[in-house]
């Protein structure tokens, strides 16, 4: 058994799903993939075996079945699916430790249980749109992309969380060259992947169809992918997003970047709801999500799907022994 450091595995919003799948996961996993819950005991489902750690490395040390917890006292007790704007602080708090000791070496990689974005905007005025924003902001602003992941495609998002209707205007030969690079740069750091195959959407339907439908391939889209090229990545686009996703298209190319939110999520969102992973490429440190929210509405009722948690501790693993080789 490797001896690096297990993962780091935040709290997220105590009162969503967050402090149940963290126990799931630990008894699908057990040793398998070691990582440690940072949060309140008290926000734990009734009844869950844990035992509280003074350092990272006991949590490899701990009996399986039992949820390794470092401890982050908050100040109160938690009400299942209701979010308490008092909890903002610690629940920041808590991503910043667990940066703080991957950073120092306690930690092979950070995993990030589901935030409630409006609860932290309103109990301690938290500037970051999300999780992604501010671990970029923590490992000193470095820029960052976010890829989605399963075992049957890999996608990234050019812009993210925008109304559709700024998307044009949002989406730059500049901004499209940073994703691109930073994209490659962590398939070859984080997936071991020496030359990845990158396909690329267009923007409008058909991929602007020669100009009919949308200027953007022409303008800036396909001079880019041109010169990239020349550079020697392994680029194909811009290509019709409409055909991008089926098997023999996905078997072409190791990530496919898109030019929007949707246009990414929907496909790996449909091949695999359950089991994707939210990947943040570009930090000097893993860091992986399970691919949903804190789903208040199901919160403390036993009934939610550890699936992509265990993905993301699978991930996150995997990646810091490719940092490694």
């Amino acid at each position: 058994m490797s001896h690096r450091p297990p993962v780091a595995l935040t709290c997220g919003e105590p009162a969503g799903i967050g402090p149940e799948i963290a126990v799931k996961a630990r008894m699908a996993l057990g040793r398998d993939v070691p990582f440690f819950w940072i949060g309140d005991p008290r926000h734990l489902p009734r009844g869950t075996a844990c035992t509280e750690i003074s350092t990272t490395a006991a949590a490899r040390d701990v009996p399986d079945g039992v949820l390794p917890v470092l401890v982050h006292r908050f100040a109160s007790g938690v009400v299942p699916g209701v979010a308490d704007p008092a909890h903002a602080a610690d629940v920041i708090a808590v991503i910043a430790r667990a940066v703080d000791l991957v950073m120092q070496g306690q930690a092979s990689a950070v995993c990030t249980a589901p935030i409630n974005k409006k609860a932290l905007k309103d109990g301690a005025r938290f500037a970051h749109p999300g999780h992604t924003e501010y671990l970029a902001h923590l490992a000193g602003d470095v820029p960052v992309v976010m890829m989605l992941a399963c075992p049957a495609l890999r996608v990234v998002p050019a812009t993210i969380h925008i109304p559709l209707a700024e998307v044009p205007s949002a989406l730059t030969a500049a901004g499209l060259e940073q994703v691109i690079r930073l994209t490659a740069a962590g398939l070859q750091r984080d997936f071991g992947i020496v030359r990845p195959r990158i396909a690329v959407s267009g923007l409008n339907p058909h991929a602007g169809e020669g100009g009919a439908m949308g200027s953007e391939e022409i303008a800036f889209i396909a001079p880019l992918i041109a010169r990239l090229q020349a550079e020697g990545f392994d680029l194909r686009g811009p290509l019709p997003a409409d055909t991008m996703f089926h098997g023999a298209a996905r078997a072409s190319y190791d990530v496919a970047i898109c030019m929007y939110h949707d246009q990414a999520l929907i496909p790996i969102k449909t091949i695999d709801f359950a089991g994707g992973v939210n990947v943040t490429l570009g930090l000097p440190f893993v860091r992986t999500s399970p691919d949903h929210g804190t789903a208040f509405d199901i919160a403390g009722q036993g009934i939610a799907d550890a699936t992509s948690l265990i993905a993301a501790l699978r991930m996150a693993q995997d990646m810091a022994a490719a940092r490694l080789r």
